[in-house]
């Protein structure tokens, strides 16, 4: 059975390319206006990952990396669901994450912020979702950091995501940040997105029922993928 068309994203939710507050947009933005093409099976299929390319602590990153003892900072559950457009699970894809430690410095040699690097904690994980699109990590929260924006800007702790879906088309790449933090409202970067429920869709929420008590606290954020067009008019996809 040929792969069905995905839908287009709703671009009037997604930050433009050219945000002059946010500066490094002015360098990296395109000046041309984007091509429209259709989907081919290149973008409607994608690669498949299995449970044996995963290690059982990939997505338990206060362990994967630990040689001395645990890492600093505040233990935390991150976990949720990932759906297609149509709220239907997207079991067997791959989740991976990257962050800042507790005290906001990434393990990697440009990072030169003032804060520590943690011995015991190397700031990646992944892990596959199940049957019905769950995922899971056990980590460090991650600590804000400056950066050189305007004089004194500072990035909210955010974790970066990958998701893989079940093709190349439904890629995505984004940060997810932590309900109740008073940068958001503050970040250059948070502002280039025009939708206040995008934001909202970009923050893991309190879940206090998934804690685990005198451990960790939990917080959830579900991740929707873009879902199939299902209506055909005479063989070919409605609207193409």
């Amino acid at each position: 059975m040929k792969p069905a068309e995905y839908y287009q994203r709703d671009r009037r939710i997604h930050p433009p390319a050219l945000t002059p507050d946010y500066k490094t947009s002015v360098a990296r933005s395109p000046r041309y206006s984007l091509i429209s093409l259709q989907g081919s099976v290149s973008e409607t299929t994608g690669p498949v990952f299995g449970h044996n390319d995963i290690s059982p602590i990939d997505n338990d990153l206060i362990k994967n990396y630990a040689k001395t003892g645990d890492p600093v900072g505040e233990r935390i559950i991150v976990h949720g669901r990932v759906l297609d457009e149509n709220a239907r699970p997207v079991p067997n894809t791959l989740v991976e994450v990257w962050q800042a430690n507790a005290g906001g410095r990434y393990r990697h040699k440009k990072d030169s912020y003032l804060a520590p690097i943690d011995p015991n904690f190397g700031g990646c994980g992944r892990t596959l979702t199940d049957d019905n699109g769950y995922y899971f990590f056990r980590t460090i929260k991650p600590g804000a950091y400056p950066w050189r924006n305007w004089v004194n800007n500072w990035r909210p702790a955010h974790i970066h995501v990958s998701v893989f879906g079940h093709a190349f088309c439904q890629r995505l790449i984004t940060q997810l940040y932590f309900e109740g933090d008073p940068l958001i409202p503050i970040c250059p970067i948070v502002h280039t997105i025009p939708d206040a429920d995008a934001i909202d869709r970009l923050t893991a929420k309190l879940d206090m029922n998934a804690g685990v008590p005198l451990d960790s606290i939990a917080y959830r954020f579900d991740i929707v993928l873009r879902g199939r067009r299902s209506t055909m008019f005479e063989n070919r996809l409605e609207g193409n």
